[in-house]
């Protein structure tokens, strides 16, 4: 993945002055920080684990885990599950961003961060069983097939899309311009009317929009579109319409026609 996580924008003050315009920068030399969980100093773990303090969750991965981006591994959703089922979704979206992490391969873990190019090691599995507990835990308004059809629907335009799902916001300038949200206090991270649709999980465009779009286009949601199409026509009671009746027979040749002799 090419992309950074939304979770270093805290660390890129500087972002936050660029416009819309300005975002798409090299999406090759990610510093340092790119996409990385947050690690304290008060716990370490060898092994793919969490510790708990007070305050937050951190964790580590393991530097012997297996090298190929598949399920061999034992990948548990059981902490993501938590975070959202008890409604801290600020903790469910580090979260989701250290289980990319691993499921896309031992290169991604190694570096910390994802290349957009290893987003299609992700098992269409493991993607959807995150999909799923967001949508769960979210009556349906956040996930990443929430956001594919946002995206869809904005004819895959990131400007619409972004403010659409409220990562970006208007400026007061007299030109028209748009700037992304400061992470994490301008994000909202409660669940209420107000929450627009899709606006979580996060992922970080400062650097170009390759991550984000190989995420939405995965092939875990490939049938979404067909799907959508026949939910949407069963809720508004739409039936196929019947098929046309056959065209009549072109009429004979000329001098095909039978002869019909007519006596008075």
């Amino acid at each position: 993945m090419a992309t950074n996580s939304l979770q270093s924008l805290h660390h890129h003050h500087h972002h936050h002055n660029h416009t819309f315009l300005k975002r798409h920068i090299s999406d090759t030399t990610p510093p340092p920080n790119f996409l990385k969980p947050h690690t304290t100093t008060t716990a370490t773990n060898t092994s793919l684990s969490h510790t708990f303090s007070s305050s937050f969750t951190t964790f580590s991965l393991s530097p012997t885990t297996s090298s190929s981006p598949s399920t061999s591994q034992a990948i548990s959703f059981d902490l993501l599950q938590q975070h959202l089922s008890t409604k801290n979704f600020k903790q469910a979206d580090e979260e989701t961003r250290r289980l990319l992490i691993v499921l896309a391969g031992e290169a991604a873990q190694k570096r910390g961060y994802v290349f957009f190019s290893e987003a299609q090691f992700i098992p269409e599995p493991d993607l959807k069983t995150i999909d799923e507990l967001w949508r769960q835990h979210s009556n349906n308004k956040f996930g990443y097939s929430v956001q594919k059809r946002i995206y869809d629907k904005a004819d895959r335009d990131f400007t619409k899309f972004f403010l659409k799902v409220g990562w970006m916001k208007k400026l007061d300038t007299e030109v028209e311009q748009y700037n992304y949200r400061a992470f994490p206090t301008e994000f909202i991270w409660e669940l209420n009317d107000e929450t627009p649709e899709g606006h979580l999980p996060l992922t970080n465009a400062l650097r170009g929009t390759q991550l984000l779009n190989s995420i939405l286009t995965h092939p875990a949601f490939e049938t979404m579109e067909e799907e959508d199409k026949e939910q949407e026509a069963i809720s508004h009671n739409i039936t196929p319409s019947p098929p046309l009746s056959p065209p009549p027979p072109p009429p004979p040749p000329y001098g095909g026609v039978p002869h019909i002799e007519v006596t008075f």
